[in-house]
C-alpha cells in the first residue's frame, strides 16, 4: 500500500510547482519583512495584518480596473496599509485598548471596509491586463528569468530602504522603543509616536504585499488575508531557526536578518507545496501552518532548555 502511494506521486509535478512556489514566497516575504517590524523589533503582536492585506489588494484592483498603472497603484496599496496601521496604533496609545485587542478591532473592520471597496466579496482583473508588476502567467514562458529578477531585485532594495531607515534616528528610536520603552522615554524618546510609526510602517508593507498578490492571482477578496499573521509569523521564525548562526555577530546582521525573512517566506511555500504534492486533504492546510509556526517557536526555547538538564 504504502509503495503504491508513492508510486503514484508525480515528481514532475512538485518540480513543476516550484517556480509558482519562489514567487509566491517572495511575494509573502514583503508581508513577512512587514510582520517582522512589528514582532520583532517593536515587540507588538499586531493582528492587523489579515485585514491590511486584503485591503492593500482591494485598492490595488479597484485602482486598476479604474485605468491606472498597476505600478502606481502599488503606491495607494502601502498608504492604504499606512492607514490600518495607523488606526490600530491610534487605538492603542490614544485611547489606551492593548495592543493585541486594537489590532483585532482594526482588522474586524477593515472587512467592512474592503466589502465597500471592491462593492462586492472580490474584484478580479482582465486575464488580458498589461503592465501588471507580477503575474501567474509570467511563471512560465522565455520571461520567467527575468520576472525572478525582477522580483529579487525589488526584494533586495526593498530590504536596503528598511534597513538604512532603522539606522537613522528615527528608526533607531523604534528600535530603543521596543527594546526597553521605559528606557526609550527616560532617553527623550516620544514612544506613543514611534510605535504608531511602527505599525504604519509595518502594515504599509503588508498592504504592498497585497496589492502586488492581487495582481499575481488576478483577483482580490476579502478573505484573502485570513491567516497572513500565521503566514508572516513562520516566514520570520523560519529564517531565525535556520539562519541565525550565519549572520550572528557580523557587522550587518540586522541587514541579513531582513534578508533572511523572504528566504523563510520561500522555504515556508516550499513545505506547504511538498505537503499538497504528498496529496494531503487541502482542508487541512491551516493546521499545517499552525503546526509548522509552533514547532520553529519553540525551537529556540526547547534548543536552551535541555542542554541544561543534560549537564545537571
Amino acid at each position: 500500500m504504502l509503495l503504491n502511494y508513492f508510486l503514484s506521486l508525480d515528481f514532475s509535478a512538485l518540480i513543476g510547482a516550484m517556480p509558482g512556489t519562489a514567487a509566491q514566497g517572495i511575494i509573502w516575504g514583503i508581508m513577512a519583512l512587514g510582520v517582522y517590524i512589528t514582532f520583532r523589533i517593536l515587540d507588538f503582536a499586531d493582528l492587523t495584518v489579515d485585514g491590511s492585506l486584503a485591503t492593500g489588494g482591494a485598492v490595488a484592483v479597484m485602482m486598476i480596473q479604474a485605468g491606472y498603472h498597476p505600478a502606481f497603484v502599488l503606491i495607494f496599496s502601502f498608504l492604504a496599509g499606512m492607514a490600518a496601521g495607523f488606526v490600530t496604533g491610534i487605538l492603542h496609545t490614544g485611547l489606551g485598548i492593548p495592543g493585541i485587542l486594537a489590532s483585532i478591532l482594526t482588522q474586524v473592520s477593515l472587512y467592512s471596509v474592503n466589502l465597500r471597496i471592491m462593492g462586492k466579496s472580490n474584484q478580479a482583473i482582465g486575464l488580458g491586463q498589461q503592465g501588471l508588476v507580477a503575474s501567474a502567467r509570467y511563471i512560465m514562458g522565455e520571461g520567467s528569468g527575468l520576472f525572478f529578477l525582477k522580483l529579487v531585485v525589488a526584494s533586495l532594495v526593498l530590504v536596503a530602504l528598511i534597513y538604512l531607515f532603522f539606522g537613522t534616528e528615527l528608526g533607531a528610536s523604534i528600535r530603543a522603543t521596543g527594546c526597553n520603552p521605559q528606557m526609550a522615554r527616560a532617553q527623550g524618546i516620544n514612544t506613543n509616536f514611534t510605535k504608531v510609526l511602527a505599525l504604519m510602517l509595518s502594515n504599509g508593507l503588508v498592504g504592498l504585499s497585497g496589492g502586488v498578490l492581487a495582481q499575481y492571482q488576478g483577483a482580490a477578496d476579502v478573505n484573502m488575508g485570513r491567516g497572513a499573521i500565521v503566514i508572516g509569523l513562520a516566514a520570520v521564525i523560519i529564517s531565525e531557526v535556520i539562519f541565525e548562526k550565519l549572520y550572528a555577530g557580523r557587522k550587518i546582521a540586522f541587514a541579513y536578518s531582513l534578508a533572511a525573512v523572504f528566504v523563510g517566506g520561500i522555504l515556508y511555500y516550499v513545505a506547504y507545496t511538498f505537503v499538497l504534492w504528498l496529496k494531503m486533504p487541502s482542508d487541512y492546510m491551516k493546521l499545517f501552518s499552525a503546526v509548522v509556526v509552533t514547532i520553529f517557536l519553540s525551537v529556540p526555547y526547547l534548543k536552551t532548555k535541555y542542554p541544561r538538564k543534560r549537564r545537571a
